[in-house]
């Protein structure tokens, strides 16, 4: 009995490991060499585990050193697949092809995330823990096998499979509308400011921009126009805004102070009597007054300027005219030459 149980105990491990291998193959394209580097990969730092020395071990490391392998490998599939194309475009794909939401997409169709060890399900449909495995394991990839296999891996495994590298390339993102969406659900003041303008080795102007919130400022993009450098530093700051929290409180307490500027009291209250200008004041002067008054009332009048033909009424008279008068002037207006 005693020699069935430790069977049973090694064969449970062995089984775990083999399934394990079979997994990978499957998202690899070939078996691992060393399956120490993997079982990293896929260690998410939520399970606080550490080795002798009270190190911990996690995937973190990996990470790092598959974002960088990545970074390269992508750099030079993009560069072969377009061939002529200006570096804004090849950086632009490569960026796309890169990004936290790709990998993690990229993750959770493979399978990778069924694989990852956490502490709990925060992981469920977290691109960004998933993404951050998926780097771990182009890590580990590179460890096991060298540079050419994730390069392999990345050009037969995944744009084979799962991503269409033109649909990508040439689908557009628009990180100022979303950008710019952010700030009105948030109800926020959201500028770009032009910072540097200049021109290239070959005479093309480069512009770079400046993203103010609240007068806070965000990231800065360059690039050969106006556009680009503005969805550039939109992108750049959107990322963060979801990693730095210190920026977010920033943003929202200038836009505290801001509305507590514009909601102080003015210090003088309007009178809320009115002008009673609509009545008619009734005349009560004497006659010999009276005729004082038009009088000087005429003298005002010189004042006013009838030289403008617009504003022309010297032709208004209160004077009655006799028939005979209307008549003639009715003949001179007929005959004259204008």
């Amino acid at each position: 009995m005693k020699l069935n149980n430790i069977i049973d105990r090694i064969k449970l491990p062995f089984r775990k490991e083999k399934e394990l291998f079979s997994s990978l193959y499957e998202i690899l394209g070939f078996y691992p060499r060393n399956i120490e580097y993997y079982k990293m990969a896929l260690m998410h730092k939520s399970i606080r585990k550490r080795n002798d020395k009270g190190k911990p071990l996690n995937n973190e490391r990996l990470e790092f050193l598959g974002d960088a392998i990545l970074d390269a490998a992508v750099g030079y599939i993009v560069y072969q697949h377009y061939e002529g194309k200006r570096e804004g475009f090849l950086t632009n794909t490569r960026s796309k092809l890169v990004s936290r939401e790709t990998l993690g997409k990229l993750a959770s169709e493979m399978h990778l995330t069924n694989l990852l060890l956490s502490a709990g399900h925060s992981t469920s449909h977290n691109s960004y823990v998933e993404g951050n495995a998926f780097e771990a394991l182009v890590g580990a990839i590179y460890l096991d096998r060298g540079y050419e296999a994730c390069l392999w891996f990345f050009e037969k495994q995944v744009l084979g499979k799962y991503i269409d590298i033109d649909k990508v390339a040439f689908k557009e993102v628009n990180f100022k509308s979303k950008l710019l969406e952010w700030s009105q659900k948030n109800r926020v003041r959201l500028e770009y400011k032009l910072t540097k303008q200049k021109k290239d080795e070959n005479g093309s102007p480069v512009f770079t921009y400046m993203v103010l919130i609240e007068g806070v400022s965000g990231e800065s993009g360059s690039g050969y126009s106006k556009k680009e450098a503005q969805q550039k530093a939109s992108k750049d700051t959107l990322q963060r805004l979801k990693r730095e929290p210190q920026f977010v409180d920033a943003v929202f307490a200038a836009k505290t102070a801001r509305t507590q500027m514009e909601e102080e009291p003015a210090m003088a209250v309007p009178s809320t009597e009115q002008e009673q200008n609509f009545i008619i004041e009734q005349d009560t002067t004497p006659a010999n007054d009276a005729e004082t008054k038009v009088d000087e009332k005429q003298n005002n009048v010189s004042t006013i300027d009838f030289t403008d033909k617009e504003f022309d009424l010297s032709d208004i008279s209160h004077k009655e005219k006799s028939r005979e008068e209307i008549i003639a002037e009715a003949e001179a207006a007929a005959f004259s030459e204008d």
